[in-house]
């Protein structure tokens, strides 16, 4: 029963975090994941297609990357944060509920962690490939 509860309450966070995401498709900035297909400058109206090539690969790992960065890991690992802060006040004293908080806080900057070290790695990897994209900020 325990399980079950558990995993409900899985799935509605990480649906409540990723519910928001298809709003974007009313953004104007919003060009979606794939930057080369038929697009419509004017209504009525169809470019010819931009054919893919490797830079629009990597684009594509690129957007991936942050999105799960920006809009998955961050979001969980705060609230992680907030449940074992929230967890570790209420303990009362008990040693093993304040053990439990502690290490929900070890394992949520252990997750973060592993999170920015892929990061880390994929973009090393995109920029010895070729990818001139921005590096959070940095061109």
């Amino acid at each position: 029963m325990q399980k079950t509860t558990k995993i409900i309450i899985s799935l509605v966070i990480f649906l409540m975090l990723v519910a928001p995401v298809s709003s974007f498709a009313q953004t104007s900035n919003w060009k979606g994941l794939i930057p080369c297909s038929n697009t419509s400058a004017t209504p009525g109206t169809v470019t010819p297609a931009k054919p893919c090539n490797f830079t629009d690969f990597l684009n594509l790992i690129d957007k991936i990357i942050k999105f799960v960065l920006y809009y998955l890991v961050l979001p969980i690992a705060a609230i992680m944060f907030a449940y074992a802060g929230f967890k570790l006040v209420t303990s009362g004293g008990s040693t093993e509920a304040r053990g439990q908080a502690k290490n929900i806080f070890t394992h949520a900057v252990l997750g973060v962690v592993i999170a920015a070290g892929a990061w880390l790695v994929i973009k090393m990897i995109l920029s010895i490939l070729g990818f001139d994209g921005a590096w959070i900020g940095f061109k």
